[in-house]
């Protein structure tokens, strides 16, 4: 619990981070995660175990709160895909 508390101190000092952290907690988060306990966002284990090994070579190895912020920015960075991005506005010609 206490890497959540720090995650979130971090992110909360940063607003413009507060949409791109809504995002990724929305898609990281189980299906339907209010009606299992801890009635929490939280990843599943597997992801998470899968993530640390990916970035810091151990399952068990718990992020840095400056790392959650270097991927948040990462994040923000990022172009959105086409189908996230506004539809394109085209002219139609009138039939004569």
């Amino acid at each position: 619990m206490r890497i959540a508390s720090e995650a979130a101190r971090a992110v909360a000092l940063r607003p413009r981070l507060w949409p791109v952290a809504v995002r990724q907690i929305r898609r990281f988060a189980p299906r339907r995660w209010w009606l299992r306990p801890p009635f929490l966002p939280w990843p599943r284990a597997g992801l998470a175990a899968f993530r640390s090994e990916a970035m810091y070579g151990d399952k068990a190895a718990v992020p840095a709160a400056s790392d959650l912020i270097t991927w948040l920015e990462w994040c923000r960075d990022q172009p959105k895909p086409r189908s996230a991005r506004q539809p394109r506005i085209t002219k139609v010609r009138a039939e004569h």
